[in-house]
């Protein structure tokens, strides 16, 4: 497995390459040709949002036990929805809640990072268009998301999708394995599940995804939130944790 940081570095961002021996500069195209750098110190930067994509690709009513949390069916296909490049931000980046939107929750997921232009991927090849697995926050104004029915306003606010703290290539996935997600809001665990429990599993997610848009690199499929979703406050302070990839921390502010 190979974590890629995306730093502040001499006043612009860089990728850098984690490995057991530290940090090194990642020089080339993330998503193409590229060889590790200079070692740097893996301490004392600022940590960035590793990718910034055309679009995150996000799914409703991916985890049994969230469906039944919503009092809603299982879904017969993907639900999908897109949040805009616009929300992302990076770790330790605040959460900023709008005045007047009701309640705000957190969203903790498991984000597919593509690495290679994808349309209308067959899911036995998804596998080659996956460059790796990072965190997200889908966060969502709950109360706009019930009155409007479609969710972009109440997904889309800047801020209101957390990524990072790297995006970790090589895990183990898939459903024979899963990954453990888990939501945590000023310390104590809200959310936790595996993407064993993934009603439409990540490879079927790219092929579906793909069969209706085109994904470019660095474009994330968000892939679902397990129950416990929960309002949060300002003042508080929420971490995603996905098993492998590490934790994704914000604090959360109101708008001034």
């Amino acid at each position: 497995m190979t974590r890629y940081f995306r730093i502040e570095y001499e006043g612009r961002p860089r990728h850098v390459v984690a490995h057991d021996q530290g940090w090194r500069l990642l020089e080339g195209d993330l998503f193409g040709e590229h060889e590790a750098g200079d070692a740097i110190p893996s301490t004392g930067h600022r940590l960035l949002a590793p990718v910034i994509p055309s679009k995150i690709v996000a799914v409703g009513l991916n985890y049994k036990d969230h469906a039944a949390e919503q009092n809603k069916p299982l879904p017969a296909e993907p639900m999908i929805f897109i949040k805009p490049s616009t929300a992302v931000v990076g770790p330790d980046d605040p959460i900023v809640l709008p005045a007047g939107v009701g309640r705000v929750d957190h969203e903790a997921e498991a984000g597919v990072v593509i690495g290679a232009v994808a349309s209308r991927v067959p899911e036995d090849e998804a596998h080659r268009y996956i460059f790796g697995i990072t965190c997200v926050n889908d966060v969502t104004a709950r109360e706009l998301q019930k009155k409007d029915v479609q969710y972009t306003r109440a997904k889309g606010f800047d801020s209101f999708a957390p990524v990072g703290p790297c995006v970790a290539a090589g895990l183990e996935y898939d459903a024979r394995a899963g990954l453990t997600v888990e939501g945590w809001v000023n310390g104590v665990r809200r959310q936790s599940s595996s993407t064993r429990e993934l009603i439409f599993s990540i490879h079927r997610l790219v092929a579906f995804i793909s069969s209706v848009m085109t994904l470019l690199p660095g474009d994330i499929i968000s892939t679902g939130t397990p129950a416990g979703i929960g309002p949060l406050a300002a003042g508080d302070s929420v971490t995603i944790v996905v098993e492998g990839v590490g934790e994704l921390t914000n604090p959360v502010a109101m708008r001034a």
